[in-house]
């Protein structure tokens, strides 16, 4: 997540950042395309009334707004971000072809933990403030599958538009019980904040290209923790 917690700063600098790299890929003449890497929280404030979220879900910035800084900053940077791109490409003839991936999960490198791996590991930490981003609807992806649809984009010659990246659908109480019957040595608080799955998101699109996923949540823990005792969390 961004540093800068306003929305209209961290659009600002994202969307110029994006699109002077897409300048430059216009400019080289020898690019056949890009992949913007998004995220899946430019779909699911969308505020539509179906349950599902798919490729024509935007979200809404009046509901990206309302949420707590971090999330309202990083959403918003990411939905302007990911329009701008797909606009650019469409008027400059580039094509452009967008990754929208879920909470991605799985070991890392690197000195710090990503912040959605901190999120998916908090019931190990015992850090129950971290459960309230738990609540409700909880989709999942390896990191490495992030990188493979990439590439799987990249050379499928059909591709176009926006992709949803999701492995794995959950909520916090099966996440609870996966975690205490898979690691029982850890101590993990149960959870307080109980809601069940408040939407679907579709990857419906990719698997029709073709592409499929690798990991499960089990694999994506595994190397979570691994990383994690590296640096000495655990």
């Amino acid at each position: 997540m961004p540093t800068d917690t306003t929305t209209t700063n961290s659009g600002e600098t994202s969307t110029t950042s994006t699109l002077s790299i897409l300048q430059a890929c216009l400019d080289a003449k020898t690019v056949k395309r890009a992949i913007y890497t998004s995220s899946a929280v430019a779909a699911i404030f969308s505020g539509k009334s179906s349950a599902t979220i798919d490729e024509e879900s935007w979200s809404n910035l009046d509901l990206v707004h309302k949420s707590p800084p971090p999330v309202a900053a990083y959403a918003a940077a990411k939905t302007l971000t990911e329009k701008a791109a797909l606009e650019f490409g469409e008027k400059h003839g580039l094509d452009v072809v967008t990754l929208l991936p879920t909470y991605i999960h799985g070991p890392f490198i690197g000195p710090r933990c990503p912040a959605s791996v901190y999120t998916l590991v908090s019931m190990l930490l015992g850090n129950a403030d971290s459960y309230k981003y738990l609540a409700g609807s909880i989709d999942v992806v390896h990191v490495d599958d992030v990188a493979s649809a990439q590439i799987f984009l990249f050379e499928s010659g059909d591709a176009k538009g926006r992709y949803i990246c999701s492995a794995v659908g959950t909520t916090i109480d099966e996440l609870y019980q996966l975690l205490c019957n898979r690691y029982p040595n850890y101590q993990i608080a149960p959870p307080d904040c109980s809601i069940g799955r408040t939407y679907e998101i579709s990857s419906r699109k990719l698997l029709e290209t073709g592409y499929k996923y690798k990991y499960g949540l089990e694999e994506m823990y595994d190397g979570a923790i691994e990383s994690c005792k590296k640096l000495g969390l655990f």
